[in-house]
């Protein structure tokens, strides 16, 4: 049974591995057989593209031989261009070098024309100066004058044909300023002025002191005169007893002790009890009331002008203005004016009123002074301003209000200006009959001192000099010039109130007779 089943197991393997045998020889003729195809294939392949590499390459070397072409197509023209742009530019420099050489010839040719001409200008400027020189010679020869003479002389006429012109001119400029000047000026004072009305009357050295009898005289000179001699020792007033009814006169160039004086010597006479020590009494008694006077007047005065902020010592400086007096003016009563002046004018021009008011009421501080320090008013109220710490402003217009400096700010020629208007109302001042004397003859004695004038005459107070001119020596042309000229010395030489007008008369007179 056994070696049934192997045999039968090895008939089997047999079997099969015949059949595997020819399966694989199939195979192997199937794979033959393709891979003859595929051989075949493969060379049809490779012929086609050997064929399409051929056609392209045939292609591409035409292409490349076409554009190989056109490359050296467009080169040959654009070398033909350039070649001929060469050409061009070359005949274009053949032409400008042979206008540049003519031009170059012209030049040398000019140069040269240009080189005679001057040789012949040098000769006929030399003909020329040695003419000019034969000539001159003969002109000094004829003329008796020699070049510079002749040149002076030349000028001398010129100058007085333009001393028409120069006074044209002038008169014209002057006019025209001052008709401007004038009309603003005009405005501002008589705006100022009218709205500052105020009262002077002018003051004396003396006071008078109504008695009730003339008894009372015997009893104020005492018994050998001590009541007298007391009251003059401690007022240093002088007391005038003369034949004047019920009437004593003091006399002291300083107010401050002839006020004193009068109220003790009122005091006095209404007391009835007249001694030396009664008097000392009194006197001392009226030098406190004074003092608070002069305190009382200098606050007034600052509440009345509206000026706050001064310094109390200058304070009842500006009091003691109240008993000092300026050619018959009082002074408190001045410097007063002057403020409100000044403050309207400075608001009517648009600058600071406070500040104006203030230097116009400080402008004559140093005539509370002036008789203790040395000094003029102006240099003592700088001082004073200047002690007490005042503004620069109104220290510069306190210097500059009598011209002592030149006037740098608006404020100080307000200052000056209304200082002039207080001074220059009628009625204000009074001057000394031989300062006013002196001052016309000074006048009239600039007036002479000018060639060609025949006489002169100060009328109006001063305010007018009338000048006769000959008419032979001074021309229609040149009286403005010597107006000027006399105007000018009368404001550097001479101090006048207000202005003064210059007034040239020039007339030709014409006499004959019929016989």
């Amino acid at each position: 049974m056994l070696t049934f089943v192997v045999s039968g197991a090895l008939c089997g393997f047999v079997a099969g591995f015949i059949s595997f045998k020819k399966g694989i020889a199939y195979r192997k003729q199937v794979a033959e057989g393709e891979l003859g195809s595929a051989e075949e294939q493969a060379k049809r392949i490779l012929e086609d593209a050997k064929k399409d590499a051929s056609s392209k390459k045939k292609e591409a070397l035409i292409e490349a031989k076409d554009e190989i072409h056109k490359l050296r197509l467009e080169a040959d023209r654009d070398i033909k261009e350039r070649r001929n742009e060469a050409n061009r530019m070359e005949r274009r420099l053949q032409q400008k070098e042979e206008t540049l050489d003519r031009k170059l010839d012209n030049f040398e040719k000019k140069e040269e024309i240009l080189q005679n001409k001057i040789k012949t200008a040098d000769k006929k400027l030399e003909e020329a100066e040695v003419i000019k020189t034969h000539q001159m010679e003969m002109l000094e020869k004829i003329s008796g004058l020699t070049a510079e003479q002749a040149k002076n002389q030349l000028l001398e006429s010129l100058d007085k044909e333009l001393v028409h012109e120069k006074a044209l001119k002038i008169s014209t400029y002057e006019q025209q300023i001052r008709d401007e000047a004038e009309d603003k000026a005009r405005q501002l004072i008589s705006l100022a002025v009218s709205r500052c009305a105020a009262d002077h009357v002018s003051e004396a050295t003396v006071s008078v002191v109504n008695l009730p009898n003339d008894e009372m005289k015997g009893r104020i000179i005492g018994r050998e005169g001590r009541n007298i001699r007391t009251l003059e020792t401690f007022t240093g007033v002088d007391l005038i007893i003369d034949d004047t009814p019920e009437a004593i006169t003091l006399s002291c160039f300083d107010p401050v002790r002839r006020e004193i004086a009068r109220q003790a010597l009122e005091r006095l006479i209404a007391d009835g009890r007249i001694h030396p020590a009664r008097i000392e009494e009194m006197v001392e008694k009226a030098r406190r009331d004074v003092d608070q006077t002069i305190r009382s007047e200098g606050e007034r005065a600052v509440m009345e002008t509206n000026v706050h902020g001064i310094h109390h010592e200058l304070v009842k400086l500006i009091g003691r203005l109240k008993y000092r007096t300026s050619y018959g003016q009082n002074v408190l009563n001045h410097s007063i004016e002057v403020a409100h002046l000044a403050g309207m004018m400075a608001s009517e021009l648009g600058v600071d009123a406070n500040t104006a008011r203030r230097a116009g009421l400080l402008h004559d501080i140093g005539k509370a002074l002036n008789h203790e320090i040395e000094g003029s008013h102006v240099e003592i109220g700088v001082d004073v301003c200047k002690k007490y710490k005042e503004n620069p402003e109104v220290i510069h217009a306190i210097e500059a209000h009598h011209g002592d400096v030149e006037p740098r700010t608006v404020i100080a020629c307000i200052v000056q200006a209304a200082d002039a208007i207080s001074a220059a109302r009628p009625g204000a001042r009074r001057e000394n009959l031989e300062n006013y004397i002196k001052r016309l003859e000074k006048l009239e004695e600039i007036a002479d001192s000018f060639e060609g004038v025949e006489r002169s005459f100060a009328i109006q107070a001063g305010r007018e000099i009338r000048i006769m001119v000959k008419p032979e020596v001074i021309k229609d042309d040149g009286m403005i010039l010597v107006a000027r000229q006399i105007v000018q010395r009368i404001e550097n030489e001479l101090d006048y109130p207000g202005q003064v007008k210059v007034n040239l008369i020039r007339e030709s007179r014409a006499v004959d007779y019929a016989k």
